[in-house]
């Protein structure tokens, strides 16, 4: 009998054409009656599946092949959404409003690949077909309007209403959260028909809000009388008798302790460390074997597939297990027998795992252990807690010091450590947010984190050489295009990634920048970057490693109660040793032809879980701020985008300022360096600032926050970017990232030449002025002897003419007066020279007025310049200086932002870091700076 997989293998060669089912049945030799029946629905349900296509002609071939591609549709509340193929080598594809048909977010289509679009070759499509329909049902607030009514989705990714008739109210008002079933889907132009199956409440009732979200994700919440009952039936405790019978290695004797969280119920995971003779570490890892009791093929086993994981929202816990299983017989709670799997390893004084060894056993805990109880005998050596646990603190400290030098060798390794903060939202029996608070990370955390992963580490590598069917947990190297996109923003600040052979990153490189990033303004914008670059990590029946750990080989085997994977990976580890290492053929081939399926469900069992989780977070928190609207909060920028920024308070709580609220300026977003900058004030606000905010408004509905900004706070540490400035046209400073700061606030003082910021001077004639050193600000007598100051770095001079009282003039090549105001331009490595006006003009005869703006990326002294007179010195090397002079002027964009080393209008340009006027002439103003420019607002203006 043909299998779909040799099917689909023939569909897949070179040199396949599309052929129809006689022709197919003629090659594949199907003589017998049966088997052709067989065949023709093996046809019949990869056609319906999408994962073969029937042409019009009547022949059949695989999507890939005719210019189609299956995949997920993930919606957007705008309208347009992406295809995430199936494929994983094949990129994205965007989908316009448009072209969906009726397909929803979440279902499994076909796509036409169309076109590239213009800007950056991104892959458009249109859905052809919809294979699986994944929106089945809806909630949303019903509106009535008497012989129909509306429901409108809490997903805004569902962008049209749900038409409800009257026969399908089923005593539903208006203003009431409700549950609808799809009856039929939407065609053309038309909405969705459903009815209505289930009414939460009003949508301001307590309760409603949680509920809402569960039922938005289909999370099953009560379990099914039939797996209850199976549940019922397991033991409350082991007997002795089950205990030989199961030829386990007995480990009651040993001391193994659970460590948790206080509120922790189901207790998965033991540990114990030892060390030995020869100086080795033997570290023993004893995971609860939950596998023994949710049988394969069970009611158990259906339901935990079903569900996935265990979803942990803000007031409660949706199991994938009963609690009579996961909080009684499968946790291992202290002093009584549990069955477990072991893993066991010996680290030699390199970390190397010399000998190690899975085997099935029964344990005895001797404590049930919590974070904060190890947290004090280890870092704080709260004598009453030492004392109470004495007999444990050397295997503590033990425990202490594996577990750094392990975290060391990953480090080293090169495993990429995002260490963000976490918060948790507390809330009364009533469902009620009484705080939010940071969750902590401690060594005790620490210390089970490192075990957990050597556990997994050393399991699926052991697996994966005895060729066995496994789940596997992959994270894939990032995508090469949102890589290189992230290597220039971080070369923005001075920070270089190096990569490999055809520019592949290591993830050490990654790792490597975060050290250096560590406690610096910068760390959170190039965390928060690098964590958008990368992919997400999944399930898969093929061990392809773990970039963001730089393993490679990873599993999930250490929490059977909670995740499905491990679950399975548990049978398959006991039925393995069973049979002494070798599956019979039988079952290693069943067990292949499900290990991709059941990695498949489980991720997106894992996505629904976390989507939930979010949503949940994200409403209590909206409540929470709900009686703050009014006050005042410190904050910090945590996302830039072309129609705000959000903002994170200290408690994590997020919020937007939107745009149109920033009413000082007109700001345009600059994407390549996240910011947002103002046109005539050349504010900037970026990833990482401080800021002031004022809670605007709570919007219970959408879950969302909006603040409004109250100042900014000035940038203080070295080398910070824009450095300490003034008002808005008097910023000096120092370069974005760290380098000795030279700059500063500089104020009105006597004498010739500037430092960061430079004060108005007048026309004059004589002998070059020399710049001076950061802070110095000066002011010269009109037509007087040059002020002498001390030196700078890389210091701006023009060949003739000093500052002296009045305004500025101007070094250009000719002198601009009358009709124009004088712009900065950029040219090459950040310095800006006064353009020329238009019209010529007699000296002394108009005036004028400028500001530029340059981004000083890098890791030396330049920076941001604006204002009156600005000088601001090198900026080091950073992302694409400029080394050559600009050829040719170049027009603005349409938001007047210009790269580094371009011209924008008429602009003149010059070489980097050199003033190239001669005698000037003119009252306009004079702008220059230094660092590594790349962008600028050019701003111009008729008198």
């Amino acid at each position: 009998m043909i299998t779909e997989t040799e099917l689909l293998a023939f569909m897949r060669e070179q040199a396949y054409k599309p052929m129809t089912y006689q022709e197919l049945e003629q090659y594949f030799q199907i003589s017998d009656a049966a088997e052709f029946k067989e065949f023709l629905k093996l046809l019949n349900r990869l056609e319906q599946d999408g994962k073969i296509v029937l042409t019009r002609s009547h022949r059949y071939g695989v999507p890939e092949r005719m210019n189609l591609v299956r995949g997920r549709l993930q919606a957007h509340a705008k309208g347009f959404a992406f295809l995430i193929p199936e494929d994983r080598e094949h990129p994205d594809v965007y989908i316009h409003a448009n072209d969906l048909k009726s397909a929803m977010n979440g279902d499994t289509v076909l796509v036409r690949i169309n076109s590239k679009s213009v800007a950056g070759g991104k892959l458009e499509g249109e859905v052809i077909r919809i294979v699986t329909r994944a929106v089945v049902q809806v909630v949303g607030v019903f509106q009535s309007f008497e012989t129909y009514g509306f429901v409108l989705p809490d997903d805004k990714r569902i962008n049209r209403d749900i038409f409800i008739p009257k026969e399908s109210f089923a005593g539903a008002v208006d203003g009431e959260k409700v549950v609808v079933r799809i009856v039929n889907y939407p065609e053309g132009r038309s909405a969705a028909e459903g009815e209505i199956i289930e009414i939460l409440g009003h949508k301001d009732d307590p309760g409603v809000d949680i509920l809402s979200i569960i039922r938005k994700h289909q999370l099953p919440e009560a379990f099914p009388d039939e797996v209850m009952a199976e549940a019922t039936d397991a033991p409350d405790e082991i007997a002795e008798e089950e205990i030989a019978k199961q030829r386990r290695r007995d480990l009651r004797n040993k001391v193994i302790v659970t460590i948790d969280g206080e509120d922790a119920k189901d207790l998965d995971d033991a540990v114990n460390v030892e060390l030995l003779p020869n100086g080795h570490y033997k570290l023993g890892v004893h995971i609860a074997d939950v596998g023994y009791y949710v049988r394969e093929g069970s009611k158990l086993d259906h339901e935990a597939y079903n569900r996935g994981c265990s979803v942990y929202l803000v007031d409660r816990v949706i199991p994938m297990l009963p609690h009579r299983l996961s909080n009684g017989i499968c946790s291992l709670n202290p002093k009584v027998d549990r069955f477990t799997l072991s893993c066991e390893m010996e680290f030699d004084e390199k970390l190397h795992v010399v000998k190690h060894d899975v085997f099935t056993s029964v344990i005895r805990t001797t404590e049930r252990m919590t974070y904060t109880n190890v947290r004090k005998i280890l870092l704080e050596e709260d004598p009453e807690v030492t004392e109470r646990y004495s007999d444990l603190v050397d295997m503590f400290k033990t425990m202490r010091e594996l577990a750094m030098k392990l975290r060391s060798k990953r480090m080293k390794r090169g495993a990429v450590d995002f260490d963000f903060e976490e918060s948790k939202v507390l809330v009364d029996e009533n469902g009620k947010v009484t705080d939010i608070v940071k969750r902590e990370r401690s060594i005790a955390e620490q210390i089970i984190e490192e075990f957990m992963l050597a556990a997994n580490e050393t399991v699926a590598e052991h697996f994966h050489w005895l060729k066995v069917p496994f789940i596997y947990r992959i994270h894939e190297d990032p995508d090469q295009e949102k890589l290189m996109n992230f290597m220039a923003f971080a070369a923005n600040f001075g920070h270089a990634v190096k990569g490999g052979k055809g520019n592949k990153v290591h993830p050490r490189a990654l790792q490597k920048l975060l050290e250096d990033i560590q406690g610096t303004k910068e760390q959170t914008v190039i965390s928060t970057m690098m964590l958008r670059s990368m992919k997400q990590a999944k399930y898969d029946a093929e061990s392809t490693g773990h970039f963001g750990l730089a393993a490679e080989f990873y599993t999930h085997f250490t929490s059977p109660i909670r995740r499905y994977p491990d679950l399975v990976i548990h049978r398959i580890i006991r039925e393995v040793i069973e049979h002494n290492g070798v599956l019979p053929a039988d079952r290693q081939e069943y067990l292949n032809s499900r290990m991709q399926e059941i990695a498949q469900q489980s991720s997106e069992r894992e996505r629904v879980a976390v989507e939930a989780e979010r949503d949940t977070e994200q409403l209590k928190k909206a409540e929470y701020m709900l009686d703050k609207v009014g006050e005042v909060f410190p904050g910090m920028i945590s996302s830039v985008t072309s129609f705000g920024m959000f903002i994170e308070l200290e408690n994590t709580v997020e919020g937007l300022i939107h745009i149109s609220t920033m009413t000082d300026d007109y700001y345009h977003f600059h994407e390549q360096h996240m910011a947002l900058i103002g046109e005539r004030t050349s504010r900037i606000f970026r990833i990482g600032d401080e800021v002031e905010i004022r809670v605007a408004r709570v919007n219970m509905d959408e879950h969302t926050i909006d603040f409004e900004l109250v100042d900014m706070k000035p940038r203080k540490r070295e080398g910070s970017f824009g450095g300490e400035g003034g008002g808005r046209d008097e910023r000096g400073g120092g370069g974005f990232r760290a380098g000795k700061r030279r700059g500063g606030r500089a104020s009105d003082g006597e004498g010739n030449g500037a430092g960061a910021r430079a004060g108005a001077g007048g026309k004059s004639s004589g002998k070059p002025g020399k710049v001076g050193k950061a802070g110095d600000k000066t002011r010269g007598k009109s037509g007087g002897k040059s002020g002498k100051v001390g030196k700078t770095d890389k210091s701006v001079k023009g060949k003739n003419g000093k500052l002296g009282k009045g305004p500025a003039t101007t070094s250009a090549d000719q002198a601009s007066a009358g009709e124009n105001w004088i712009d900065s331009i950029p040219i090459d490595n950040g310095t800006y020279k006064a353009k020329r006006g238009k019209r010529k003009g007699s000296a002394g005869d108009g005036s004028g007025d400028s500001s530029a703006v340059s981004f000083g990326f890098g890791s030396g002294k330049g920076g941001y310049a604006a204002g009156s007179v600005a000088v601001s010195r090198d900026g080091g090397g950073g992302y694409r200086t400029g080394e050559k002079r600009s050829r040719r002027p170049e027009r603005a964009s349409e938001e007047n932002i210009v790269g580094g080393g371009v011209a924008a209008d008429e602009a003149t340009t010059a070489s980097p870091r050199k003033g190239r006027g001669g005698k000037s002439s003119g009252s306009g103003r004079k702008a220059q700076s230094g660092g590594n420019s790349t962008a600028a607002f050019v701003r111009k203006k008729r008198k």
